[in-house]
């Protein structure tokens, strides 16, 4: 993973000011954690993937590749990215899959068999939900964003992140009940 060590600054109270290269680490920083989560998230809860993935995305902000406009929250903004990274990479994946497919390869996947009891009810709920309803409960209750600012992080409208709010809070307790 990737290490950041800088000096704690105050982060900019308006969010259209453009981070300096410092600004944007401490922002990075600060949001480590619950990246980290968010990554695990996209990544289905792949440890190594979701490594990688938040690499990916702190080498795109790092370099400029990709550039906070200010336009929502950094959080907001930095969610996204990951999203969208997640994404490609997983697309990236399933194309490598596709031309080792040709050549014969046993392959041993087990489920991990460490978790009891209701957390593992809870995780096998949200794994059954669709992935839309699935994201957005994950943002609100893990990740603390509004609706508004998870459908921004889905690429969704607000709307449509609203019905698939309701609609997985639903299933979620029609399954844990």
């Amino acid at each position: 993973m990737l290490s950041i060590a800088v000096q704690p600054i105050a982060a900019p109270r308006n969010a259209a000011l453009a981070l300096d290269d410092a600004g944007l680490r401490n922002a990075l920083e600060a949001q480590h954690v619950e990246s980290y989560g968010w990554a695990l998230s996209c990544c289905r809860r792949r440890r190594d993937e979701a490594e990688n993935v938040l690499q990916l995305v702190y080498l795109k902000v790092l370099s400029g590749k990709a550039v906070f406009d200010g336009r929502s929250s950094f959080k907001t903004w930095l969610f996204a990215v990951i999203r969208k990274t997640a994404a490609q990479e997983y697309r990236m994946e399933i194309l490598r899959r596709l031309r080792l497919s040709r050549i014969p390869k046993a392959i041993d996947a087990k489920p991990p068999s460490d978790q009891h009891g209701v957390e593992i009810r809870l995780k096998e709920a949200l794994a059954k939900l669709p992935a839309r309803q699935r994201e957005v409960l994950q943002l609100v209750f893990y990740h603390d964003l509004s609706i508004v600012e998870a459908a921004k992080v889905m690429g969704v409208g607000i709307g449509s992140a609203r019905t698939h709010y309701e609609r997985g809070k639903k299933q979620m307790r029609r399954r844990l009940t």
